[in-house]
């Protein structure tokens, strides 16, 4: 049974202070917040919370912040800045947010998903409260362009920029198919729309960090892989999405490079983002992403595929899965 959710609002309180003399002038009013829920999903993120909290807090009526017992400051974070926190162990993240929208009591009119190390650009929340109170009922999804900023630099060249995201939701109109990786939103039905406006994505931690997530990253990728060669399970990502984008690179990620050799392809998608699509125009920076993203991590996802069906040669195929369930918690 998951664990029971701590949940709480904390609201702000003022105090009086002494003014000089002169003429007594309202303050400007505040913003009224949309009918929106915001969820974020956290472990170990008080260098990131605070001003992903802070982009939304005069824009939704309600933040929920789904912690997975973080160990650092994180709850007392969410909760200064006024912040509900429900603390649920975690599976993988298309798992807790699905929990979140079953288990919240959500009423409000939208629902916008978020990570912590996200945050709302002002032109993006100027967008959104001028568009989305007039959209009609047809409109069941938004989709925000996300800006990926690695090292300062925004990464805007190599089929980076914009990445389009289904993020913001009408509240019971989408669910979220349970992947191991590449969670996403798709809509239960009705359209949806792209804002013009972006969001950025920029993580504040270092390259040791980075390369740890993505190790285990390549871990899923590598199951998901071996369970799709073995008859195991469906293509991580099939079913119906509201994104065609999303769908066609999908496809081509399961039915084209999937079947590429192992190691050609990490050539191939690095020479493709640096060269064909320009990643070079995005300086030292966007140099390490590319070369780190393309294709250190392809290889790294390539040797664990082919360390996987070594061991299925070697001992079995049971033996493989009994071995992942022990070493990495993937079920198979």
């Amino acid at each position: 049974m998951p664990a029971t959710p701590e949940m709480m609002r904390v609201d702000g309180a003022g105090s009086a202070l002494a003014l000089p003399m002169g003429p007594i002038t309202e303050p400007p009013p505040r913003e009224t917040a949309l009918s929106i829920t915001a969820i974020i999903l956290t472990f170990d993120e008080e260098i990131h919370l605070e001003r992903c909290l802070k982009s939304l807090s005069s824009l939704v009526e309600r933040i929920v912040v789904v912690d997975s017992f973080s160990t650092d400051g994180t709850v007392g974070v969410a909760r200064a800045l006024g912040a509900e926190v429900a603390q649920r162990a975690f599976t993988h993240q298309a798992d807790q947010l699905q929990w979140a929208l079953d288990t919240l009591d959500i009423r409000t009119n939208w629902v916008l998903r978020l990570d912590a190390d996200e945050y709302l650009e002002p032109a993006l929340i100027a967008e959104i409260r001028a568009r989305l109170p007039s959209l009609p009922s047809t409109v069941a999804g938004v989709r925000l362009r996300r800006k990926l900023i690695f090292r300062d630099k925004w990464i805007r060249f190599g089929g980076y920029y914009p990445t389009v995201l289904l993020r913001l939701w009408r509240n019971g109109q989408a669910h979220v198919p349970q992947l191991r990786m590449d969670e996403h939103i798709v809509l239960n039905g009705g359209e949806a729309i792209v804002f013009s406006k972006d969001f950025c994505d920029h993580n504040l931690r270092d390259i040791t960090w980075w390369t740890e997530k993505h190790n285990r990253y390549a871990t899923r990728k590598m199951a998901d892989f071996i369970a799709m060669e073995r008859g195991l399970g469906k293509a991580n990502g099939t079913g119906a999405d509201a994104d065609a984008s999303r769908a066609w690179k999908r496809f081509l990620q399961y039915a084209v490079f999937r079947r590429m050799p192992l190691y050609l392809r990490a050539v191939l998608l690095f020479g493709y983002r640096y060269v064909l699509r320009l990643g070079f125009l995005d300086g030292r920076p966007g140099f390490v992403w590319h070369a780190l993203q393309g294709f250190w991590y392809t290889m790294l996802i390539d040797a664990k595929v082919e360390e996987a069906r070594l061991f299925i040669a070697a001992r079995g195929l049971d033996a493989f899965r009994a071995h992942v369930a022990d070493r990495h918690g993937i079920v198979l």
